[in-house]
């Protein structure tokens, strides 16, 4: 694909998002995430293989059933309250209908389908930009309907995304599926706290982005697409190696790594809503999602030499010396739980 077109294709990406994070009104928040998803289909599709196509043709019928769902609610709260307004959607049906639309844009369980397997067939910078980028701006709607929403709701829809996630990656092989369900896993946790500490959740979604961009860097760097392809990565960079292993248990939460800071927050905001079943669930959810991140650890550094390894070596054409982006990534998802103190002081 030519830069250009590259760069148009960008540019629309941020213009997107951009326009639902600035409107108030829902013509034009709907208008920014089609502008996003019809901007990220051709990148999906830039590589011609038929895995890139058909995830980009069912991530585009996915995410224009959400939009259809989308704008069907909005226009039906127009129609009986009189508002167009993002934070006056008052009728009880059109709010589910509009939180089920941007979960199903997200992919949040029981909604989630898609998501594993349009990761699957993307390339890895692409899939990122999947991850990261596409799920800051119906986050954000739902950020601003929080207050009227149902409780009991986001946390069925919670307590199922942290199900589905940890079951879900547990037999695996794909290193981008297990992504797409720690995706689903920490989802659930930003569901379960949004009615109650709405900034919590904003601060955990920047947490996420954190970790999962320096573990998609570094699996883009390796060319590394499969769990046994890890296991030769001692060869290779042995201190990417090891900070690999650390943020990876970081995005399953282990103390006192940053990725323990926003779990123990949502647990404890939610003891303090006197939610202790809620909090117990989730906590017992996250060792599902620990122990996949395990399973990467050990096929990353505990394969090492001088056990043998029937992998072949993968011929890497390119320098392995990690970048700004993933050094800085890395960093903030190794060492951020000294902030926490701060962090807190912030959100109060």
């Amino acid at each position: 694909m030519s830069p250009w077109i590259t760069s148009i294709l960008l540019a629309s990406l941020g213009l997107g998002t951009t326009t639902t994070f600035a409107s108030s009104h829902w013509l034009l928040a709907w208008m920014g995430l089609e502008i996003s998803t019809l901007a990220i289909i051709p990148l999906m599709a830039q590589q011609h293989h038929p895995r890139a196509v058909e995830a980009a043709t069912k991530y585009f019928i996915t995410q224009a059933a959400a939009a259809a769902l989308l704008l069907f609610a909005t226009t039906s709260n127009a129609w009986i309250m009189g508002e167009w307004q993002i934070q006056h959607l008052s009728h009880p049906l059109a709010l589910t209908i509009t939180v089920l639309a941007l979960a199903l844009k997200v992919g949040i369980a029981p909604l989630h389908f898609w998501l594993p397997e349009v990761l699957q067939g993307l390339d890895l910078k692409i899939g990122l930009i999947l991850s990261t980028w596409q799920k800051l701006a119906p986050m954000i709607l739902i950020f601003q309907l929080a207050p009227s929403m149902n409780p009991n709701l986001l946390i069925g829809m919670a307590i199922t995304s942290t199900l589905v996630g940890g079951w879900g990656g547990l037999n695996q092989t794909q290193l981008r599926k297990i992504m797409a369900y720690s995706s689903i896993a920490h989802m659930g946790w930003m569901m379960a706290i949004i009615k109650f500490y709405p900034k919590l959740m904003v601060f955990n979604l920047a947490i996420y982005i954190i970790m999962t961009t320096a573990v998609f860097l570094t699996l883009d760097m390796l060319y590394s697409t499969k769990i046994s392809t890890l296991s030769m990565m001692w060869s290779k960079t042995p201190v990417l190696m090891a900070t690999t292993l650390l943020a990876m248990l970081s995005l399953g939460g282990l103390p006192p790594l940053t990725g323990f800071m926003p779990k123990w927050m949502i647990l404890s905001e939610l003891t303090k809503q006197d939610l202790p079943l809620t909090a117990t669930v989730l906590a017992l959810t996250a060792l599902l999602s620990l122990f996949f991140y395990l399973r990467l650890c050990y096929a990353t550094a505990l394969t090492a030499g001088p056990s043998t390894s029937n992998n072949k070596t993968a011929w890497r054409a390119k320098s392995m010396n990690p970048n700004m982006p993933l050094s800085t990534m890395m960093t903030l998802s190794l060492f951020g739980l000294p902030m926490a103190p701060m962090a807190m002081s912030l959100l109060t």
